[in-house]
């Protein structure tokens, strides 16, 4: 019979994530992320939508050299958006001075709207941040940033869209 009850009950928890009591709120002024739906095109695609430079990086996760991108330097209030596809992943609130030469942030808007995968290129070991949506390369993330969060999103201008607000 107890069995059975919590049965139902995980039944219906996955009915209706509405009501999943270990959800976080969304943030004040903003509303539940939406679902992020995937985008997938071919490689010629791609190629058509975005510049060389974008290309490079957001699809064969190239870098940019360090202190030449368009934001790593950028002090306006805005959101950050995904350069491949524009989903929304990283508030000029999260945005910090790192010194490295990169946009660096503290943590996304949402953390459904960026992945994570282990990369070991280049002889070293590394977290890639990707977008969920579109599975851009946006960067990597290290544990080495100021609180509250204590991570550094050291990410490329090119796979970013700035804008105002």
């Amino acid at each position: 019979m107890m069995s059975r009850l919590l049965g139902l009950a995980i039944l219906a928890a996955a009915m209706n994530p509405a009501h999943d009591a270990g959800a976080a709120p969304p943030k004040p002024g903003r509303s539940a992320a939406p679902a992020v739906g995937k985008i997938e095109k071919t490689d010629a695609e791609w190629k058509r939508v975005l510049t060389a430079d974008q290309y490079r990086i957001l699809r064969r996760k190239g870098t940019e050299p360090a202190f030449t991108g368009a934001y790593w330097n950028q002090h306006g209030k805005g959101v950050y958006r995904c350069a491949g596809c524009g989903l929304e992943l990283f508030d000029s609130g999260a945005k910090f001075e790192s010194g490295t030469g990169w946009p660096s942030f503290t943590q996304p808007i949402e953390s459904e709207q960026v992945e994570t995968e282990t990369d070991t290129s280049h002889g070293m070991r590394r977290t890639e941040v990707h977008c969920a949506r579109c599975a851009a390369h946006l960067g990597h993330v290290f544990p080495d940033g100021p609180r509250p969060t204590g991570l550094r999103y050291c990410l490329n201008s090119a796979s970013l869209d700035f804008r105002p607000s």
